[in-house]
Order: C-alpha cells, then sequence, then structure tokens
C-alpha cells in the first residue's frame, strides 16, 4: 500500500536548471504486516472474536447500564467443572492498562499499554498456577449503552466510544488468553463501584454462592485507594499524588475483600496512606443502645411542624418513625412536585383537623416564612425541627435510597447549604427541636447502612 501526498513541484520556464532527483529514502509505516494481512483477507478467514458481549439492566424496567464481555480461549481441554472459589478482582484503568500515547484518557482502541510490564505474567500465573478466577471490574461512566434523547451529543457518537471499548477489551483479553470476564459500569445505579451489583453478576455468572468464595485468599486490586499526596522536601517536590476517589478501597471493604493498589500487587510497594472524607470506621453499630429519649414530644393538639435540613438527612425517616405514630400528617415536595401544591395539601389537611409536617428542606428564612404565615391564617402553633446532620453523611443516606435509582449529584447538597439559614425561634416558630445524627435501628439494618455507597 502506498499514499500520495501534495506535489512540491512549483511552474518553471523552459531554460530552468534541472536539479538531480532526491535521494529515495524509505519511511518506516506505522501499519503493521498482520494488519495489512487483516485487512485483505475475507470476514469469513478472520480470526473469531472470542469476546462475547452482553448488556445488563438493573431491574426489568430500566435500560440497560452494564456491559459484560466474556473471554473464552480456544483450548482442547476444557475447564475443569470443580469452582475456582479464589477470585483475583482487578480494576481496569490504571491499574491493568493505561494510555500508550500518555494522555489521560485514550483516544482509540488501540492506545493503551500494559501498566507495567509484568501484568499479564502475573495474571496468567494466578489463573494457570494460584488456582484463580482472574475477573475485571471497572466504572465507565463515559460510556453509554443507551441514546438519551435528551443529551445534544449525535447518537452515533455514544455507539462509537461503547465500539472502541469493546475493541480495546478484546484485545486485552486475547492478550491474556485466559478464560476471563470484565465488568463495565456506565450508569450511577446498582453496579457503579463501591456498590456491590458487578460482583453479585459475578457470583450469578460463575453459579457462586457467598459461601462458595474464599474472601481471605481472594482479594482487588485498583487504584482508587483514596490514597494522600505525598510531599517531600516541603512543598517542593510532590513524589506522588493524591487518588481521585477511594471507591475501589470501599467496594473491597463492601465485599469483604483485601485491598490492594496496582504498586503493592505488582511492584511490592509498601501501602500509602490513605484518607475517607466519610469513614464508617467512625460509625460502629451502638452494642449498648443508649437509653433512647423521646425525640420529639405533640404539645399541641393541633400544629404545624416545618422539618429544615439536606437531602439525606433523614427526615423522612424521622417523620415515619417519631410523628407519623403521633397522627401528623406528611406534606413532601418529592412526592408532589411542586410547592404550590404542598401549600394546597397542607391547608386542606389543617382544614381537615390534621396536624401537619412539611418535610421538605426548607433551607432559608423565607422559604420557611410560607409555612409559618400558612400557620398564622389557621391559627396553630408552628414547631421547627432541624437536622443537623454533616453533609457527607446525608450523601451516603441519600446514595441508599431505596425510593430513588440513582443518587442525588453532589449540586443538590451544595445547593442547600449555599442557602441555608439556620432557623430562628424569631421567624415565628414556638421552639426548635435540633436533631443530631445517630444511627437509629437493627444490626441488620445498620449492616446494610454501613456500606459505602458513593
Amino acid at each position: 500500500m502506498s499514499s500520495t501526498g501534495p506535489s512540491n513541484t512549483s511552474k518553471r520556464g523552459p531554460d530552468a536548471p534541472v536539479s538531480p532527483p532526491p535521494l529515495k529514502r524509505r519511511l518506516q509505516s506505522g501499519t503493521t504486516k498482520s494488519a495489512v494481512a487483516n485487512f485483505f483477507t475475507p470476514t469469513s478467514q478472520k480470526p473469531k472474536d472470542k469476546t462475547i458481549w452482553t448488556e445488563r439492566a438493573p431491574d426489568d424496567d430500566t435500560p440497560a447500564t452494564l456491559l459484560v464481555g466474556r473471554y473464552q480461549p480456544d483450548k482442547k481441554e476444557a475447564e475443569p467443572l470443580s469452582k475456582r472459589r479464589k477470585i483475583a478482582a482487578f480494576d481496569l484503568d490504571s491499574t491493568l492498562i493505561v494510555p500508550a500515547s500518555g494522555k489521560k484518557h485514550a483516544d482509540s482502541a488501540a492506545d493503551w499499554k500494559w501498566w507495567h510490564n509484568t501484568v499479564p505474567t502475573k495474571l496468567k500465573a494466578l489463573y494457570e498456577d494460584d488456582g484463580y478466577r482472574v475477573i475485571i471490574i471497572s466504572n465507565q461512566g463515559g460510556l453509554k449503552l443507551h441514546h438519551d434523547p435528551k443529551s445534544k451529543a449525535p447518537k452515533s457518537h455514544s455507539t462509537t466510544r461503547v465500539t472502541a471499548f469493546k475493541q480495546k477489551c478484546s484485545a486485552v483479553l486475547s492478550h491474556l488468553d485466559i478464560p476471563t470476564t470484565v465488568y463495565a459500569a456506565t450508569g450511577k445505579d446498582l453496579y457503579r463501584k463501591p456498590r456491590t451489583g458487578m460482583w453479585t453478576e459475578m457470583c450469578d455468572d460463575y453459579d457462586l454462592t457467598p459461601q462458595d468464595i474464599d474472601l481471605e485468599h481472594s482479594f482487588f486490586v485498583g487504584d482508587a485507594g483514596g490514597r494522600i499526596a505525598d510531599v517531600k522536601g516541603g512543598d517542593k517536590i510532590l513524589a506522588t499524588v493524591k487518588d481521585f476517589s477511594c471507591s475501589d478501597r470501599n467496594f473491597a471493604h463492601n465485599i469483604g475483600l483485601p485491598f490492594l493498589t496496582p504498586e503493592e500487587f505488582f511492584l511490592g510497594l509498601q501501602p500509602r496512606d490513605f484518607h475517607r472524607e466519610f469513614d464508617l470506621a467512625h460509625f460502629p453499630f451502638p452494642e449498648e443502645a443508649a437509653e433512647d429519649m423521646p425525640m420529639f414530644e405533640k404539645k399541641n393538639k393541633l400544629d404545624l411542624v416545618v422539618f429544615c435540613g439536606p437531602p439525606g438527612a433523614g427526615k423522612s425517616t424521622f417523620y415515619q418513625r417519631y410523628l407519623e405514630p403521633l397522627g401528623y400528617r406528611r406534606v413532601n415536595q418529592d412526592t408532589l412536585k411542586t410547592r404550590d401544591k404542598c401549600v394546597q395539601a397542607a391547608q386542606n389537611l389543617l382544614g381537615e383537623g390534621d396536624s401537619v409536617v412539611i418535610d421538605n428542606t426548607n433551607p432559608d428564612p423565607d422559604t420557611r416564612a410560607v409555612w409559618v404565615g400558612l400557620a398564622k391564617k389557621f391559627k396553630v402553633p408552628v414547631r421547627c425541627v432541624w437536622f443537623k446532620t454533616p453533609p457527607h453523611i446525608c450523601e451516603h443516606n441519600d446514595a441508599m435510597n431505596p425510593e430513588r435509582r440513582e443518587a442525588l449529584p453532589k449540586l443538590a447538597f451544595n445547593s442547600f447549604m449555599s442557602r441555608f439559614k439556620q432557623p430562628q425561634e424569631k421567624e415565628g416558630f414556638e421552639d426548635i427541636v435540633e436533631v443530631e445524627f445517630r444511627f437509629r435501628g437493627t444490626k441488620d439494618e445498620h449492616e446494610i447502612w454501613a456500606r459505602y455507597w458513593l
């Protein structure tokens, strides 16, 4: 194959001197012989892609968000029927591979190389010599398996990126040439690490129960370990930069797996210090429950209670546990969608003789004034319950909210904090009940709560 370009010959007169022809110099092509041969090989004769791809959804009513590629090499001897009880699980980007171009993100399907030259050898040894099941578990939020009609990007853009990712993974798995599966979470749902949906899918695919897996000798390797920056020589030399998140370490915690970074596993380096913004170690289950004093006491035959606190602060749970049994009726904007509908619903309930709880965020005096004014209109006392839950715990609580498939964006919490003004009795409240965060629930409920959801 050859290529042609624009001619460098200029127009000359008939008597212009003729220069000797330039020396021919062989240019090195970036196209390999195998690539050329593959181009001219009929489709029927090309090597079959040994990776079978499927898409999966969290439930029957949701579009697929999990991409699964299972690789099975051509081997005469079938894999033994006995289950492999030890699992060696790895993240993909910046753990097994990195862009060959040196860029932060790969710009094509071929833009990859091994994170370190020992990676393929170690992975093969895990499978062939040590009896491990090797799998890859990766968050791929940049991929969209189905085009969003609201998106301004063309539909072809999503398809192209998914195709390139499949091609890259197929090349990686083909190079390893051991039976393995790659799981790629493209949404912000139960599949996304540190949530354990991809691990559950792996167990189902390989017919493994939790009791089948040797957790003690299994492990997960990933680069998102929450490692802090290591500065040497004052502030002049930055030896290492901090990790972008702690999601891989938290994923391993949720499952109960030992966690290692690529540097620890492949290079044998010592662990670095790490930090979690929200550390569940600080919130153990209280074995000896403190005396549970009444969190809310009904003082009036009929009144209006205004909640104040960010999303995920525990407002709805507080209502169900403490106020609903006292006969309070709940008005919530997440359900009714607009404040006008909330006002109308509250008016109707007060008119029927019911005490009402306004279960909204109500961050500032202007918002709360709407409800104070409504209470005055009906000539009933108005009280406030202020939820003082820290923002990072609110985000954690919201992420595990069973009423919502996807967690709220961080913008929702930042928006509340930017508008928040501490409630005061001079706004017209009879009193203000302050609620500090404390886990309240059973040990089984704490086991679910005490997992990392973000």
